[in-house]
């Protein structure tokens, strides 16, 4: 009696895409390490646009699914999409609830003003919750910063990343070309009204479980998510025959740490800004990118990179709630900071190596044998 084991084989990745979001992710560290020193404020932030990081992910995962998914489902359930979805990213989602609750009680602060007297109980029930993606409304905060998922903030992105790939596997997957078109119209009308319309003349939001806030999270999700997929469909890629990825990771740096354009006086025109590179740019790097190619040294940065991307983005941040306190106790500036932010840098890489080896890559094989094989006898 012999058993085959048969399912739906991961087609070979865009490895400069790979390599792109990695980018992007140790851009958001460096992002979120100088944020602990703009006082609430991004005007005057280094690396000021590291937050459009999100709007690329959302980019490269629309271009990804519609990549992996699009030509499969003769022969693919909605059910075993979704399977495959979770086994994915679902793991270091709990691995990220587990972090941030394990690292709670050494962030006492002024800078979360609802961490006082917070008990091991509630910690553990936000853990919990955590695990699932579950948003938690405003006054199950127990940080202080309005966040649907006090002890890992980052995963906000991850439940807006869920809510795409189910509006794809129930409906949009089967929208024409056409229609698909007509959607990212629409989503990029809204980008652009909520680029120039917003308090600050930016994209920023999404975290919170409030109208105002999960509107801002649609609006950050739908353009790019559905633009990247509708650009894996069109299919016309940029072929540049040599240092396609390099040019694009410069392109990405550069998106990202420009300095804030207008000031407090022209919000606008920091508006238009991050309009155009989310409805033009943002393309224009995936389509290079997925037209490249890489070899040697390069394609080993690339899997590197892409391989802990995505347990950097959704580790890195208990870090940074700790780095942002240590900061706000004792008032240091960047410059007397510098050693504990490399610190805090590397240690953000370190662990979220670990977790991708000991943790994350023997959980997901485990999982897709368990859950996406099937055996013929």
């Amino acid at each position: 009696m012999n058993a085959q084991a048969t399912y739906l084989a991961s087609k070979p990745h865009y490895e400069i895409l790979d390599g792109l979001r990695g980018v992007a992710a140790v851009m958001v560290i460096a992002f979120h390490l100088f944020e602990a020193h703009a006082n609430g404020s991004h005007i005057n932030q280094i690396i000021n646009h590291g937050y459009l990081a999100v709007d690329f992910f959302f980019m490269l995962s629309g271009f990804v699914i519609g990549y992996a998914y699009d030509d499969r489902w003769q022969k693919m359930t909605i059910g075993t999409f979704f399977k495959r979805r979770i086994i994915r990213l679902q793991p270091m989602v709990i691995m990220g609830s587990v972090i941030g609750a394990a690292f709670f009680f050494f962030q006492s602060s002024p800078c979360y003003p609802a961490m006082h007297d917070v008990k091991a109980i509630t910690v553990f029930l936000v853990m919990l919750l955590g695990c699932t993606l579950l948003p938690l409304p405003v006054n199950m905060d127990i940080r202080g910063w309005t966040e649907m998922h006090p002890l890992n903030g980052p995963a906000w992105s991850l439940y807006y990343e869920y809510i795409a790939n189910i509006l794809y596997g129930l409906f949009i997957r089967r929208f024409s070309k056409t229609m698909l078109s007509i959607l990212v119209f629409i989503a990029a009308c809204a980008t652009v009204h909520l680029c120039l319309t917003a308090p600050n003349g930016d994209i920023v939001g999404g975290w919170s479980l409030t109208g105002e806030q999960q509107y801002v999270g649609f609006v950050r999700l739908t353009y790019p998510f559905f633009a990247g997929l509708l650009l894996s469909r069109i299919g016309k890629l940029i072929r540049i025959s040599r240092g396609a990825f390099w040019v694009c990771s410069l392109l990405i740096v550069l998106i990202l740490s420009i300095p804030r354009i207008g000031g407090a006086d022209a919000y606008w025109m920091n508006g238009i800004y991050e309009s155009f590179c989310i409805i033009c740019v943002f393309p224009l790097i995936v389509s290079i990118g997925a037209g490249g190619n890489v070899t040697g040294k390069s394609a080993r940065v690339c899997k590197f990179l892409g391989d802990l991307s995505y347990p950097v983005y959704i580790t890195h941040y208990p870090l940074i709630y700790t780095y942002t306190a240590y900061v706000c106790n004792h008032h240091l500036s960047v410059t007397e900071a510098i050693p504990y932010m490399l610190l805090t840098f590397f240690a953000s890489i370190a662990l979220a190596y670990a977790c991708l080896k000991l943790y994350d890559e023997p959980v997901r094989e485990w999982l897709k044998k368990r859950f996406l094989i099937r055996k013929k006898v």
